[in-house]
């Protein structure tokens, strides 16, 4: 499928915790996410996993309380296969905002706290990572569309 949905949009004043989930953000060029933690120049601006992914993941773990934004993800989408992507595809969100696919994955370092709080993480390989390339404001439930 080449088009999706936003599920949840999620921000943390702190890096290496889980996010808490907002009606809606602002993605500045170049930057990421205004007033998130993870917000900075390079190729990982904006965290994207898959609502999929989470639900897969929590139905081997049922005794812990796994929601979006609990991986440190920034946009936890639905509907968009993120194995249809390569490197460089464009994503619309909402009515303005574009990223563009930087990478897959990521190596988790060893003082997560995502990871000693759910005991795995996810995002090392369910995880995608982009750039912001033009701002806008994306809120849930807006459309995704690979450009």
């Amino acid at each position: 499928m080449n088009k999706g949905r936003i599920i949840s949009v999620n921000i943390s004043k702190e890096k290496g915790t889980s996010k808490e989930s907002t009606k809606s953000a602002y993605l500045k060029k170049g930057w990421g996410i205004i007033g998130d933690a993870h917000a900075c120049k390079g190729k990982r601006q904006i965290s994207l996993l898959a609502i999929e992914n989470i639900k897969h993941f929590s139905e081997h773990f049922p005794n812990l309380n796994i929601t979006p934004g609990i991986f440190a993800e920034n946009i936890t989408t639905q509907g968009l296969n993120f194995e249809d992507l390569t490197l460089g595809d464009k994503l619309r969100l909402g009515r303005r905002a574009e990223l563009k696919i930087t990478q897959f994955g990521k190596r988790c370092h060893t003082s997560c706290m995502i990871k000693k709080k759910v005991g795995v993480c996810v995002m090392p390989k369910k995880g995608v990572f982009a750039e912001v390339t033009k701002s806008g404001e994306i809120k849930i439930n807006d459309s995704i569309k690979i450009e």
